[in-house]
């Protein structure tokens, strides 16, 4: 058995399969995933730049921890018995190399993926209080460039991303990013709350009401100081999914 074999299996790396495919069937049931595409991933933690993400065909919903991948940075395969879809590696392995960021979710959901499609092309993080959790933690790729079927693509899009936890690519979707699965999710799932109020409050056609760049920096400290919220968010997703 190979040394990644090996690490596969032990008991921290089963952790994060598990949490990884409980992300995944949660933004199945939330209704953030789009057919078999779009992935998430997470790193080890030993710094060898090795991550798991999920397979290529298989609906985020039926996602459980025997189907996780584990790849390295070239995008192969050193465990897991399913293929790996090749986007996937390019944005992901850029993402985390350049960025060092541990876990990454990239989404086609629907309301976020709205307000790319728009001349500002993401949220405004001064409207609902959720956007605000999102203040200062954003960065725009107005520039779509096809499918990331090569590095450079990958590498191009981290470049944008740099120290941003929220990535709006433009034409195409968002990423979220975070230190634990947890805080990423939570983070994922009211990034998409907030876009769907903001699309909603410009589908009536009244003017909108911001509050000040201030007052939604100081929201989206107090957001980062109730982390405890994100964790029990997901030990209550685990008990019911």
């Amino acid at each position: 058995m190979t040394p990644s074999a090996l690490d596969f299996d032990a008991p921290e790396v089963r952790r994060l399969r598990d949490d990884l495919a409980l992300a995944l069937r949660a933004a199945a049931h939330h209704g953030l995933s789009e057919g078999v595409c779009n992935h998430f991933s997470v790193e080890l933690p030993d710094g060898s730049g090795r991550f798991l993400l999920n397979p290529r065909g298989l609906m985020w919903s039926e996602v459980q921890a025997e189907d996780i991948v584990l790849i390295d940075e070239q995008g192969q395969r050193l465990a897991g018995r399913h293929e790996v879809e090749p986007t996937a590696m390019f944005i992901h392995a850029a993402i985390h190399r350049i960025c060092k960021k541990a876990c990454v979710l990239h989404t086609h959901m629907p309301y976020a993926t709205a307000l790319t499609l728009t001349t500002d092309r993401c949220l405004d993080t001064t409207l609902s209080q959720n956007a605000m959790r999102f203040h200062g933690r954003t960065a725009v790729d107005p520039h779509y460039n096809g499918f990331a079927l090569d590095v450079h693509e990958g590498e191009r899009i981290a470049g944008v991303l740099q120290a941003a936890d929220i990535g709006f690519l433009g034409n195409h979707g968002v990423v979220v990013c975070g230190d634990r699965i947890d805080y990423a999710y939570d983070d994922l799932y009211y990034l998409e709350r907030a876009c769907m109020a903001q699309v909603l409050a410009q589908s009536t056609g009244r003017p909108l009401a911001p509050a000040s760049a201030a007052l939604a920096q100081h929201v989206s400290e107090q957001s980062m100081g109730e982390r405890l919220q994100s964790e029990l968010f997901f030990e209550a997703l685990s008990r019911t999914l």
